[in-house]
């Protein structure tokens, strides 16, 4: 037993290492996935490093060279998001995207309804969205740790849900949807300062590849 949980925090080890390297080229970061054994792994990470985000892109992974043609295509998703939805912080992981509104961006203080500007940036990244249909998204929400751990996971459960909710009315379908709820069980910023704690207060939309986009890009890499 002792063997097996070093060499899959080895593989894990590594798998991230050539994520974070960017002399690494990605089918090589693809591969590493692929090897360690995506949701596995994927979990692992998510849990050691804390980053909800990170562990459920790495656990949809296909890897190898299938996963390379996935990121190029994340690549220019990602790019148009960049540049057309303001407000929003874009980062490419593996195969995926994580996009990031802090939450006062998507809402009033301690509220769970978007607001009129919201919905704007809202159907800014619906645009975008709906030019590349292949693909899941998963909304996150979560909470800084003020208030009762209880009160904060419902919270950030209704922000979730009315995110989603606004998604599938203007036409995102449902079945590429999904939410969940945090509270303030994983911080990604420090909750020792008030800015801190505004940067926690925040809603994440994972995007990664469905079944569709994963079974043509094997194909093309000639693996299927």
């Amino acid at each position: 037993m002792k063997i097996v949980k070093t060499t899959l925090f080895a593989t894990a080890f590594a798998g991230l290492t050539l994520a974070g390297c960017e002399s690494a080229t990605r089918t090589q970061k693809g591969a590493a996935i692929g090897v360690g054994g995506g949701a596995a792994i994927g979990a692992v990470i998510g849990k050691a490093t804390g980053n909800t985000a990170l562990g459920a892109i790495i656990g949809a992974a296909v890897g190898g060279t299938a996963g390379a043609i996935i990121g190029k295509k994340m690549d220019k998703q990602a790019e148009e998001i960049k540049q057309e939805v303001p407000g929003a912080k874009v980062e490419r992981v593996e195969e995926g995207i994580v996009v990031e509104f802090s939450s006062a961006v998507l809402f009033g203080f301690d509220q769970a309804a978007l607001t009129t500007a919201s919905k704007s940036t809202l159907d800014d990244l619906i645009t975008i969205l709906n030019k590349y249909p292949d693909t899941d998204v998963e909304i996150q929400g979560h909470t800084d740790n003020t208030g009762t751990e209880k009160y904060n996971q419902a919270l950030s459960e209704r922000r979730a849900s009315v995110v989603s909710n606004y998604l599938a009315d203007k036409g995102i379908g449902l079945q590429r949807l999904s939410t969940v709820g945090y509270g303030l069980r994983n911080p990604k910023y420090t909750n020792d300062t008030p800015d801190g704690r505004s940067k926690n207060r925040r809603v994440e939309f994972l995007i990664t590849a469905n079944d569709k986009m994963k079974s043509d890009a094997a194909k093309e890499a000639g693996t299927k």
